[in-house]
């Protein structure tokens, strides 16, 4: 019954996907793409890429199979830039995709146009995870100046999760106290609450899960509810905050590497099927929030609702956004040396 209920789930899957159809052709060799994202997305890549390759062997009788590797945002970013050869670049926000254009020319200024919704094919948020009972009284961001509270994020130089995480945090500091000052008195004041900064957001998530460090973790949502289903609800809690942030990780086929190994129209075709209703339901079952209207009806009751900023609006886009708090010498770097 199980094989029969996963047969009819791809199968329908193939159906929904049928919008995004891809070009008809004859059957040709084997090809891999090699996606190069971000910690949280293990999990969902490893179901997507299985549904794409099934779907596109439907399509055009070709078989793909899959490269993946995963670190913090910034550090994948980097590594692109330094010659892995990524295809599609999936990564946990728009500018360490915007750094492959700006200095190696590996794809278009305008990559965002390629796609809906600015390339970001699912959103996400910024929450607390905490331990069970919530033993430290966490449930704001306030409560992560009190005495005592060890706080787990991670390095926002090499973390696109920390950069989430420290745009929600001084959003909270600049709404209670009114001022950008107001905002990096209390970041500032927050981060000598953190013991250790790890490199990606998975590690981070680690060392609260798994090595038992800190009280509270600030993290994606999408790890959040991975930690607590996996775990058990018997050790962790989630809690929501009064604000955060709408975090919006974008993908992009890396133009010059795709041409180099003839796997422009497949990699398109990848990040395209992100969009469909059957990619879209995985990335609901893998705790994003989908973009589809209907699967995100379907699902909604799983997310909570919360008070959101972005980007755009509140930091003036992302490449505003690093330069100010996020470069070398900017506000992180300031606020840490102290």
């Amino acid at each position: 019954m199980q094989r029969r209920s996963i047969l009819t789930g791809a199968l329908a899957g193939l159906a929904a996907a049928s919008a995004f159809a891809a070009p008809a052709t004859a059957a040709s060799a084997p090809v891999q793409i090699t996606n190069v994202s971000y910690d949280p997305t293990r999990e969902l890549y490893a179901a997507i890429d299985p549904a794409f390759a099934l779907w596109w062997k439907n399509r055009t009788g070709q078989v793909v199979t899959f490269r993946t590797s995963h670190g913090g945002s910034g550090a994948q970013s980097r590594a692109i830039l330094d010659g892995l050869d990524a295809d599609v670049a999936t990564l946990a926000l728009a500018y360490d995709i915007d750094v492959l254009g700006d200095r190696r020319k590996l794809l278009k200024r305008d990559w965002q146009k390629a796609l809906p919704f600015n390339s970001a094919p699912y959103t996400s948020t910024i929450v607390f995870l905490v331990r069970k009972g919530n033993p430290k009284g966490i449930h704001d961001w306030a409560d992560l100046l009190k005495p005592g509270v060890q706080v787990i994020t991670p390095n926002p130089k090499t973390s696109g999760g920390a950069r989430w995480n420290f745009l929600a945090a001084w959003a909270y500091g600049r709404k209670a106290g009114h001022s950008d000052a107001a905002a990096r008195d209390y970041v500032q004041k927050l981060f000598t609450h953190v013991p250790v900064l790890d490199s990606g957001a998975r590690g981070a998530t680690n060392s609260f899960v798994e090595r038992g460090l800190g009280d509270v973790l600030i993290g994606w949502e999408n790890d959040a509810f991975l930690a607590q289903n996996k775990l058990g609800r018997d050790k962790f809690e989630i809690v929501v905050p009064s604000i955060s942030v709408l975090a919006e990780p974008s993908v992009a086929v890396v133009t010059a590497n795709a041409k180099k190994h003839g796997t422009e129209t497949i990699a398109t075709a990848y990040l395209r099927f992100l969009y469909s209703p059957w990619a879209q339901d995985i990335i609901a079952r893998n705790y994003f929030r989908p973009r589809d209207p209907a699967v995100a009806k379907k699902w909604g009751v799983q997310f909570p609702y919360l008070n959101l900023v972005t980007v755009d609006k509140d930091f003036g886009g992302w490449r505003h956004a690093q330069k100010t708090f996020f470069d070398d010498g900017g506000v992180f770097d300031q606020i840490v040396s102290k």
